[in-house]
């Protein structure tokens, strides 16, 4: 049996568009168990996801909606993982669209025996005006994005793929963690899309960008090992120059951010948040 775990925390503007994606999902080879795991949910999250029960049931799949206390992604990634049936993995995030063809085609590409992970084409959704578009359009663009499998918001592996980790461990950047316990070699993409929403606004941008390259760096630091199987590929001058032509005002939303980021002193944040 599939697995899809979605660990949701106060997910009710976004989990029901992510839950009837999945229920518009093309057949799959394999029986699918859902399993949202909402944690320390204020708000219709549970409520919103235990309606689309009868709805997974027509579809001939499972869905389990667990109610738990603690809050942290991380511990309701790993309660999920304790419920999972063996098989493949599909870990998603609450506020992720998929297309109807793309589970089929994740489950067809881990049918094998050796360790294996796999995501989608990455769709970035911007939420706000012109310029944020443009930048979204240019972070598409980098490298890793375009040619690489970054696994931003979905991500998935095969039993075996499984087996190269067991707890969750207590960090920011779970996805990058997970792709980089593969080697490059591991990592496959498949055709179908999903869309990925990202913040706007340059505050907002630059507290995400922020928490992101401290995700990386707590990688770096607790795992050094892991970025031997690191395949990002230099953008180089010439590509960055092809990219400033094609989309100069992305380019320079791009580049606020990350000067932003490097250079402007950080508030002091107690906890996460989208900033949406």
């Amino acid at each position: 049996m599939a697995t899809i775990i979605i660990p949701a925390n106060n997910e009710e503007a976004y989990l029901g568009a992510c839950l009837d994606a999945l229920l518009a999902s093309d057949p799959t080879p394999d029986v699918v168990c859902v399993i949202v795991a909402a944690n320390a949910c204020t708000d219709d999250t549970v409520t919103l996801a235990q309606s689309r029960s009868t709805d997974f049931q027509k579809k001939g799949w499972v869905l389990h909606v667990l109610d738990l206390a603690q809050p942290g992604k991380l511990n309701a990634l790993n309660v999920a993982d304790a419920r999972a049936a063996d098989g493949p993995r599909i870990y998603l995030d609450a506020d992720v669209i998929v297309t109807p063809p793309l589970l089929a085609q994740l489950l067809e590409k881990l049918d094998r025996s050796d360790p294996t992970y796999a995501s989608g084409t990455l769709r970035i959704k911007p939420t706000g005006g012109l310029v944020w578009h443009a930048y979204a359009r240019f972070w598409a663009s980098v490298p890793f994005m375009s040619q690489g499998v970054p696994g931003c918001g979905l991500f998935a592996v095969n039993e075996a793929g499984r087996s190269k980790w067991g707890l969750f461990p207590d960090i920011i950047s779970d996805d990058t963690y997970v792709r980089l316990l593969f080697k490059p070699e591991e990592r496959h993409s498949v055709e179908a899309s999903y869309d990925w929403p990202i913040v706007s606004g340059f505050k907002r941008l630059v507290k995400v960008r922020r928490r992101q390259d401290r995700g990386v760096a707590e990688i770096e630091e607790r795992y050094p090992e892991l970025l031997d199987n690191d395949d990002k590929l230099p953008m180089g001058t010439t590509g960055l120059l092809q990219r400033f032509l094609r989309n100069p005002l992305g380019f320079m939303a791009y580049c606020s951010v990350a000067l932003a980021v490097r250079y402007m002193p950080a508030a002091a944040e107690t906890e996460w948040a989208r900033g949406r």
